[in-house]
């Protein structure tokens, strides 16, 4: 059965995860999300559900301006040859989301442990991270570090790599979050 918005976030308060969620309208894309959210302090992020050439899953998840090579990723998060997006259907069966609301917040739902989360190290140095809590309709804010706490309270310890194509100016100006 789903978690329900409610429900992750008392559990994320359960971890003692500290979390402020806004509601707004419904926001499927990056480019809603930077038209509508207004003055939502933190890191925006997009989240990318795919699979390898052997139907392993994998959520990476991004800074909402960072480019990645979906050509080369498998290199850096151990797929098994070039990833392609998973099917809306298999998100919603294995994550308990609908394509608009993809998070890694998902996890809560993904019981058997069948995605791997993949974080850019980039967006990690965030101190502060948004996320939709399972619907498009909110977003939620987290400390970076509480994000990788409430992963592997799932049973999803992340890989923390360096997914993105930033130059090396922006990624001076991002601070440190502890991990």
């Amino acid at each position: 059965m789903r978690t329900s918005p409610e429900e992750l976030l008392a559990y994320l308060a359960e971890l003692s995860i500290e979390t402020s969620t806004v509601e707004h309208p419904p926001l499927h894309t990056v480019e809603e999300s930077q038209a509508l959210r207004g003055d939502i302090p933190g890191g925006h992020t997009k989240n990318l559900f795919v699979k390898d050439k052997k139907s392993c899953l994998f959520l990476l998840v991004l800074d909402e301006d960072t480019s990645v090579d979906l050509k080369r990723v498998h290199e850096k998060i151990g797929a098994q040859g070039r990833v392609s997006f998973g099917a809306a259907d298999l998100l919603e069966e294995v994550w308990g989301v609908r394509p608009g609301a993809v998070t890694p917040f998902g996890a809560v739902n993904d019981k058997d442990g069948r995605v791997s989360v993949v974080l850019d190290e980039a967006m990690m140095r965030r101190p502060r991270l948004n996320f939709h809590p399972l619907v498009n309709t909110r977003t939620t804010r987290l400390a970076s570090a509480d994000l990788v706490k409430f992963l592997r309270a799932t049973g999803h310890e992340p890989l923390i790599v360096g997914l993105g194509q930033k130059d090396e100016a922006q990624l001076n100006t991002l601070p440190r979050a502890s991990i």
